[in-house]
């Protein structure tokens, strides 16, 4: 008798860094022999089933973070305000009864959601035993409030000192509810919707606490310590697809100068559109600095690009494993992947994000010691060139970078993650046994 296949469905808001993660969570599924279904938008696609995962499409109404990323990125406490609203919790409801429909038309063992997914609270309206084991995906910095932490969005990061770290923290998190109202009514008119309870009072990030598994997608030494974190949080380092050989390095790459330090300039691929913010200001910082600069467009053509001065050189795309290896220091706006590629290889940070979740990225990346973080999304020259040199010259940063690199590469990965959600369905099959 063959032995019935375990299914999962994964769920992710359409955006570039949540969407990979997930499908390298997915080819391991596979590899093990689940049957495994993909939610998201209509964009990623191709992505999806070039993996070999069965696509779903979100709903027209829940397929928009794309394009409010695209937009206007809200900057401040409108990012938690209207801006969450628009992103994540106006997409939930039709987003869940998608979920709940797919669910309903082939029952699946697991959910694996990312943290922006709101749509799996839907799920909570009844008793575990008759949902199916749902799974955080940490695609991004933990949110979870803590009496160690401040209140998710602001970028502040924790106090040496443990009294006055828990005393301010205590102020704030009383007071972010309120500030926050907006956005905490509107999550809360969205679970009374569905049933699922109301958040009661509660920090609106902490409906991801109800999840079976917090699985947090970096290592313990890139977050906030948290002396009161859910018993269910766990680490398993980035989802990191295997290195590809797809990118070509461009001719000028072999002739770079080892002698010369090399600074990586990046603006990933979705904020990359107004080079003012941060790739004008650091051609402009290291000029006239004895580094090497090599910039990636993020796939727009190079002549959008401003002049280049003399020591920089350019191209669309680099094979990142190798530019890396020869990297000395990276100035970008903060993608919490290519953080983490950077960690691999020991490589120290400049960090220039003030937007999205990349105040609470650049926060860990000061808090961490891997780099500087220059608290502005358009940083000026001096400033890009006075970190460049602090870095250079200070050997803590490539160290405490080399540190978390060595957690990372003995970190449990997708495989651990598998190991851990196998567990569950095992506990859960048990359970109904008994």
């Amino acid at each position: 008798m063959t032995a019935v296949a375990r299914t999962a469905l994964l769920c992710s808001m359409p955006a570039v860094g949540h969407v990979t993660p997930m499908l390298v969570v997915a080819a391991e599924l596979q590899r093990r022999g689940w049957r495994v279904r993909m939610l998201t938008g209509a964009r990623y696609e191709r992505l999806v089933r070039r993996a070999g995962v069965a696509f779903e499409p979100l709903p027209a109404a829940a397929d928009t973070l794309d394009e409010i990323g695209a937009d206007s990125r809200n900057r401040g406490l409108a990012t938690i305000n209207r801006g969450v609203e628009q992103a994540f919790i106006d997409p939930a409801g039709p987003a869940g009864r998608r979920l709940e429909e797919l669910i309903a038309a082939e029952p699946v063992d697991v959910v694996l959601h990312d943290m922006t997914f709101l749509g799996v609270q839907s799920l909570f309206a009844r008793p575990a035993a008759d949902r199916p084991i749902t799974v955080l995906c940490g695609v991004s910095p933990a949110g979870f409030s803590s009496r160690d932490t401040a209140p998710y969005g602001l970028g502040i990061v924790p106090l040496a000192r443990r009294r006055t770290n828990r005393l301010r923290n205590a102020v704030l998190n009383r007071v972010a509810p309120i500030v926050l109202r907006p956005a905490h009514r509107s999550l809360d008119r969205f679970l009374l919707s569905t049933g699922a309870p109301a958040l009661d009072g509660a920090f609106f990030m902490d409906v991801l606490a109800r999840s079976d598994l917090l699985a947090q997608f970096t290592v313990a030494g890139f977050e906030y310590e948290r002396s009161d974190a859910p018993a269910h949080l766990r680490f398993y380092g980035p989802m990191a697809a295997a290195a590809s050989s797809a990118v070509a390095a461009p001719d000028w790459f072999d002739e770079l100068d080892p002698a010369l330090p090399l600074a990586h300039v990046t603006q990933g691929t979705v904020a990359n559109t107004d080079y003012s913010e941060l790739i004008e200001p650091a051609l402009g910082a290291l000029a006239d600095l004895p580094v090497q600069v090599a910039v990636t467009t993020g796939g727009r053509p190079l002549d959008t690009l401003p002049p280049l001065p003399s020591n920089a050189f350019a191209a669309e795309y680099l094979p990142y494993d190798e530019l890396l290896a020869r990297t000395s220091v990276l100035v970008t706006n903060g993608g919490y992947g290519g953080l983490h590629h950077a960690m691999r290889f020991g490589v120290p940070v400049i960090i220039a994000g003030d937007t999205e979740d990349k105040v609470e990225t650049s926060a860990r990346v000061q808090h961490s010691g891997i780099g500087v973080n220059l608290r502005t999304g358009r940083p000026t020259p001096d400033a890009v060139g006075s970190a460049v040199t602090r870095i250079l010259a200070d050997g803590r940063y490539a160290e405490a970078s080399r540190r978390l690199g060595e957690a990372i590469g003995l970190s449990r990965g997708a495989a651990g993650l598998i190991d851990d959600v196998e567990a569950l369905v095992r506990a859960r099959e048990r359970g109904g046994r008994g």
